[in-house]
């Protein structure tokens, strides 16, 4: 699996190739960025794709050294709260393979996420700090809602499910 990161979180990771590294992941490819959000960093998921989002907030130095098995934990956390089998999850992170992170980023899927952090803002409205936010809930509810990918209209969390759905087959 590749992260394609914006160069904030770049920054913050310990190996990130400048070259676009090719993604022999069935489950594809995901961006990644970084923000600062009532003094804690947080980081925002998007999949090239089906622009499924998640979130994670309150990361601290060591754990980016561990943020390829941040997201795998929070994706399959996510799954498993839309009802994703037990066997299809184990599917799912098999597809998903080792990460790997570039800086090779795409303007489209980060005008996505811009209009996602504008719905996260919303979401911050209603609590007093970040870290009140379940990463999970807010992941569903952040994918939950119609995007457009060049021009297509759908809906990431179906996008996704017909995904992992089609894992069935491999």
């Amino acid at each position: 699996m590749i992260i394609h990161c914006t160069q904030k979180l770049a920054a913050k990771l310990p190996e990130v190739s400048a070259v676009a590294l090719p993604d022999a992941s069935p489950m594809g490819s995901w961006h990644a960025t970084l923000y600062t959000i009532d003094h804690r960093k947080c980081v925002l998921f998007c999949h090239d794709e089906t622009r499924y989002v998640l979130f994670q907030s309150g990361l601290r130095a060591p754990e980016f050294k561990e943020l390829g098995l941040l997201h795998r934990k929070v994706f399959i956390t996510t799954l498993a709260a839309q009802g994703v089998t037990e066997a299809s999850l184990r599917r799912v992170e098999l597809a998903l393979g080792p990460t790997h992170f570039d800086r090779a980023t795409d303007r489209s899927v980060l005008a996505s996420m811009t209009i996602v952090r504008a719905d996260l803002d919303a979401r911050l409205m209603e609590v007093a700090n970040v870290m009140e936010l379940d990463p999970v809930a807010v992941s569903y509810s952040l994918s939950h809602r119609p995007a457009t990918v060049k021009g297509k209209w759908l809906w990431p969390d179906k996008a996704m499910l017909e995904k992992v759905g089609l894992l069935q087959g491999l």
